[in-house]
């Protein structure tokens, strides 16, 4: 008997941000949440363990990259007290976002992450690209890399999340039956837009251009009796040098 897909393949009503507006407002395809990501969290207890560095503060600006529904400010905002922008091109996740978030800190914009990002430069502290810049392509994740770098102040911080190449067996198959024409980038069965993921080295290599990585923390290969489960993903946690 044939092995089932791990992805189904359907009939795509909506694909790129009519897709994510749709999850948004009636979830179909992805588990929305209102916690935040404990890989974030994370990130925050070990910044608060550094030496010369110290937690967040009430002083820190925050700027999520594809912020969703806000979730991740909304943490650092109830926890920390920061100050925070998100940029999302679904409006229905921005309208998810200015709910949960209420009267803290926090402001959106209705806003596409190929673009440049209309912030004075060294005006940032910490942003945020959490499973969000694999959507773009070589020029625009190269251009979003270099924007990151100049809103940070010196010592700023990128805390980055995504999919992980290495020992990824849904990657493997990803790339081989939805190819598309850039390395390492396959075409989503269901979203419909390309996607691409790093292998460790490719986004190391990637981010330190331009920054100093510190952490790189990869997920469980989420592999069960030869099979693959979940996907895997790997943080970066990355800082503009500080005597920039």
């Amino acid at each position: 008997m044939a092995k089932r897909p791990f992805i189904r393949k359907q009939k795509r009503k909506r694909h790129g941000t009519a897709f994510w507006d749709q999850e948004y407002t009636s979830a179909s395809n992805l588990k929305m949440s209102d916690d935040e990501s404990e890989d974030l969290a994370k990130f925050t207890r070990w910044l608060g363990r550094q030496k010369n560095i110290g937690p967040l503060a009430t002083d820190t600006k925050v700027l999520d990259l594809g912020c969703g529904n806000g979730r991740n400010l909304v943490f650092l905002a109830k926890n920390f007290d920061v100050t925070g922008i998100g940029y999302d091109s679904s409006s229905a996740a921005i309208a998810a976002a200015r709910k949960l978030s209420g009267e803290l800190a926090i402001t959106y914009d209705i806003r596409s992450i190929a673009d440049l990002i209309p912030l004075s430069d060294n005006s940032q502290n910490l942003a945020l690209d959490m499973m969000s810049s694999h959507f773009l392509n070589e020029v625009e994740r190269v251009q979003l890399r270099d924007e990151i770098y100049r809103v940070l102040d010196s010592g700023g911080w990128l805390f980055m999340k995504t999919f992980l190449q290495d020992g990824d067996k849904h990657t493997e198959r990803l790339l081989k039956e939805y190819p598309s024409k850039e390395t390492n980038t396959y075409v989503h069965p269901v979203i419909g837009v390309p996607e691409h993921v790093y292998s460790e080295k490719e986004l190391v290599s990637f981010l330190e251009e331009k920054f100093i990585v510190h952490k790189v923390y990869r997920s469980h290969k989420h592999v069960s009796k030869g099979q693959a489960r979940k996907r895997r993903t790997v943080s970066v946690y990355a800082q503009k040098d500080p005597f920039r």
